[in-house]
């Protein structure tokens, strides 16, 4: 089992940052990758970036290529998801969630984390 525990949402105006942090505890030496994802009400989950455990290789979906910055502290067991420019589309949950070695899909996910920009 791998625990997940994001925090550092909060609200901001269009244009700011934030920082969100992802927790990670538990049996998390089997991780292979760490995502971040983000859901509105009505809306179907989207996935905002992910970053390969081992060696730090990152994925983006288009709308936040240069805008947001996954990274991870290896001996923190940490993921941070850096947000610059925000814009009133990224008001969201933001949640992270982990894939363990052998599987195809996310394991395991974190209760999520309020992003709202203001225009």
């Amino acid at each position: 089992q791998v625990q997940l525990v994001e925090s550092g949402g909060g609200l901001v105006q269009a244009g700011g940052s934030l920082r969100l942090s992802c927790a990670a505890s538990g049996r998390t030496g089997s991780t292979y990758r760490m995502g971040w994802f983000r859901q509105t009400p009505g809306k179907e989950r989207e996935f905002v970036a992910r970053i390969r455990w081992s060696d730090g290789i990152t994925y983006y979906t288009d709308s936040v290529k240069g805008r947001f910055t996954v990274s991870r502290d290896y001996a923190k067991n940490m993921v941070y998801l850096q947000m610059n420019s925000l814009k009133p589309e990224d008001t969201a949950v933001y949640s992270c969630a982990a894939q363990i070695t052998g599987t195809t899909k996310y394991d395991y996910w974190g209760q999520g984390t309020q992003v709202t920009v203001s225009s």
